[in-house]
């Protein structure tokens, strides 16, 4: 425990079917989530060798402030991604944080490959290998039922851990689903685990910890008073993100049809608004979250003639609406909630593929590709065809769709249509907002839209100068460091200003870390940065598809020149460090 002056790692190795435990003082300096995955990789990777090869570990890590303030709810994931070839975060919401906190771990390292699938079970006192044959195969829902019929402890407390037949059949972008309508989403996790004959994760966290004293409780009523009264994350309960469906599609910023537009003529029809009022079953929340930012849409669907239906509860944010909704150029909620859950269910992340699937469809507009390699018609808007062509896609029944489940760059390069890819580094974010983003994501850590708010530049500056974006995306990746590593949910940035962090760490008995936070996160910014380029990744080389150029917004055509600049100013910040 961090408060104990020490990281405590528990260390799996799934060849041998063992675990030990470490209690790691010289991490500490590492901060926790962002920092202390990537100082884990740093000891535990295997840089020169495949992303698939069996002693990369998955490593897992939570923060100095999990369990104890509101919205310190997230978990980070470091691996080698088998996307990229590069070292790799994804984050991940869902009870999994809390549960590792009343497990007492704060960290987890996965190394090795199972010689058949298995399922792990872990808490403070317990460590099992099980039996995962009958779950290969399996849905990510189903699996996930079984587990909790055959192990009924914890409830509350405990998260489970899974993929689906896309990480089995090692598809790139595959993800793990987290306490069903959570994920570590992007750059292939989901894969790596399958590799690794891991099927499933369960933590029980049944445990407990102490509170600190002196002035914990008056500084976690101030921060909580400060989430619920006002008004900084009302939106996120109301619509959520979907309330971005409008707002971009007005700005002429939404990702259409391949990108080959940035306006949605069925916008109104899978926006926010419309899910709210036609969808929208529940607001659930993370655990320790009191906002409850996680929609929930009712999936109904007709399957006889007597009216019998099928339901399922779906959840639904603005990157799964834009990826099945207006990248796919589909103009109706039910048939985009309809997708999504066809995704989730195979355990795709659902942003590559409704991506990898409009080039797809682009591609087969114009001839590169036909039926053959699709098996289905794909048409901009046919949403049957596109639920078939993800069960494809998670099968890799074919050459086509192996090498689609490789990335859309990985499909471009044998069937041609890399000029109209739409690849940021990964498949792009739902935002065509400018030069800022696509460069941020391009370049960006992560290659998330999240990693450096370029979106959010694009739309309070215009015109801007080259030096002024790349000052803020330096200083915005930096600050967002500090919140990953603590680890605390994005959404509560404007709330955990340095101030605030300052204040929560020293009432949670960690004043040292509150004085050194800034020096501190700097140095480890570097550092993480070196432990992805120690994997291969030069910034040099990161380029940007022509499709981007063509973009136009409501400010006009994007300036080539400008992106370009920023690029090549950004890859050289991070090639000197």
């Amino acid at each position: 425990m961090f408060s104990q002056g020490y990281v405590r790692v528990m260390e799996i190795d799934l060849h041998e079917g063992r675990c030990r435990i470490h209690k790691r003082e010289d991490l500490l300096e590492n901060i926790g989530g962002s920092g202390l995955a990537a100082a884990l990789y740093g000891e535990y990777g295997q840089p020169g060798e495949d992303a698939f090869a069996p002693e990369q570990p998955l490593i897992i890590a939570i923060g100095p402030l999990t369990g104890l303030f509101p919205l310190m709810s997230k978990a980070v994931l470091g691996f080698k991604s088998p996307y990229s070839g590069h070292y790799a975060e994804t984050h991940a919401g869902g009870r999994l944080a809390l549960a590792m906190r009343y497990a007492n771990l704060d960290a987890l390292v996965i190394k090795g490959e199972a010689s058949h699938p298995v399922c792990l079970l872990l808490g403070e006192r317990e460590f099992a290998v099980r039996e995962g044959r009958h779950l290969w195969g399996m849905d990510t829902t189903m699996t996930a039922r079984i587990i909790r019929s055959s192990e009924e402890r914890g409830r509350g407390r405990r998260s489970i851990l899974r993929i689906g037949p896309a990480g089995e059949n090692l598809v790139k972008y595959a993800c793990i689903n987290v306490d069903t309508f959570r994920h570590f989403g992007r750059l292939g996790a989901g894969a790596v685990m399958g590799k690794k004959k891991l099927k499933a994760i369960t933590i029980l966290g049944e445990g407990s910890f102490s509170l600190p004293h002196g002035d914990y409780k008056k500084v976690y009523k101030k921060i909580y008073r400060k989430i619920t009264t006002s008004g900084a994350m009302k939106k996120y309960h109301d619509l959520g993100t979907p309330v971005n469906i409008l707002i971009l599609n007005g700005l002429k910023a939404l990702p259409t049809r391949n990108l080959s537009s940035t306006s949605f003529t069925g916008a109104d029809s899978i926006s926010g608004e419309y899910f709210a009022e036609k969808l929208l079953l529940r607001q659930i929340a993370c655990s320790s979250c009191p906002v409850g930012c996680i929609h929930i849409g009712l999936l109904r669907e007709k399957f006889a003639p007597e009216h019998e239906y099928y339901y399922r509860q779906v959840s639904y944010d603005h990157e799964p609406i834009f990826a099945m909704g207006s990248m796919l150029g589909v103009s109706l909620g039910e048939k985009v909630i309809s997708l999504i859950d066809e995704a989730e269910k195979h355990g795709l992340d659902v942003i590559s593929a409704g991506v990898a699937l409009a080039w797809a469809t682009e591609a087969y507009q114009k001839g590169l590709i036909g039926e053959k390699e699709t098996l289905v018609p794909l048409a901009f808007g046919e949403a049957g065809s596109y639920r078939q062509a993800l069960a494809c896609l998670s099968g890799r029944v074919n050459d086509f769709y192996r090498l689609l489940g490789e990335g859309t760059l990985a499909a471009a390069a044998r069937y041609g249509g890399s000029e109209f890819a739409c690849t940021l580094g990964q498949e792009m974010a739902g935002y065509a907002t400018g030069p800022a983003f696509f460069v941020s994501q391009a370049m960006g850590f992560r290659c998330s839209h999240l990693d450096t708010a370029g979106y959010q530049l694009d739309q309070e500056f215009d015109p801007c100068s080259v030096e002024r974006a790349l000052s803020y995306l330096l200083k915005e990746e930096k600050q967002r460091f500090i919140l990953t590593s603590m680890v605390a949910c994005l959404f509560a940035r404007n709330i955990y200003t340095t101030e605030m962090l300052s204040e929560a760490l020293e009432a949670a008995g960690l004043p040292h870390l509150a004085l050194e936070l800034e020096t501190r996160a700097a140095a480890l910014v570097k550092r993480r940065w070196q432990v992805k380029k120690s994997t291969g990744f030069d910034p040099l080389k990161v380029t940007i598809p022509p499709r981007f150029y063509q973009v136009e917004t409501i400010r006009g055509k994007v300036n080539g020149e400008f992106i370009d600049a920023l690029l090549k100013a950004y890859a050289g910040a991070i090639a000197a460090l």
